[in-house]
C-alpha cells in the first residue's frame, strides 16, 4: 500500500511539473508578441501627413539577428503607407529580446485620422 501512494505522488509530481513548464513557454511567446505589437505601435505614432478616413495594412515583419525589426512586405493599396511603414519600422531596436530565428510575424496596422 505505501508503495502505491509513493508512486501516485511521484506521478502527480512529474504531472504538475510538466503543466508548469508548458505554461512557461506559452507565457514567455506571449510577452514577445506583446513587445513587438507595443514597439511597433510607439514607432508609428504621429504620421507627418493628414488622414481623412482610417488606412489599414497588413505587415510582414521579421527579427534579426541584432534583435532589430525588419519589414518584409506592406500589404496595402495606398503607396505613401508603404514607404511610411518601411521608414519608421525598418532597422529598428526591439526593447526585448525575442528569439524568433527565421520566424516571419503578420502584423494589421490600423492609422486613424487624428480628432
Amino acid at each position: 500500500m505505501r508503495t502505491i501512494k509513493t508512486l501516485l505522488l511521484v506521478v502527480a509530481l512529474t504531472f504538475s511539473s510538466v503543466l508548469v513548464a508548458s505554461t512557461n513557454a506559452e507565457d514567455e511567446k506571449g510577452a514577445e508578441s506583446v513587445a513587438i505589437t507595443e514597439e511597433i505601435g510607439k514607432l508609428l505614432e504621429n504620421p507627418r501627413f493628414i488622414l481623412e478616413k482610417d488606412v489599414v495594412a497588413s505587415v510582414t515583419i521579421t527579427i534579426n539577428k541584432n534583435n532589430e525589426i525588419v519589414v518584409l512586405s506592406v500589404d496595402t493599396d495606398e503607396n505613401y503607407l508603404v514607404s511610411y511603414i518601411k521608414s519608421r519600422l525598418n532597422y529598428n531596436e526591439l526593447p526585448v529580446t525575442v528569439n524568433s530565428g527565421e520566424k516571419t510575424f503578420i502584423v494589421p496596422v490600423r492609422i486613424t485620422p487624428e480628432e
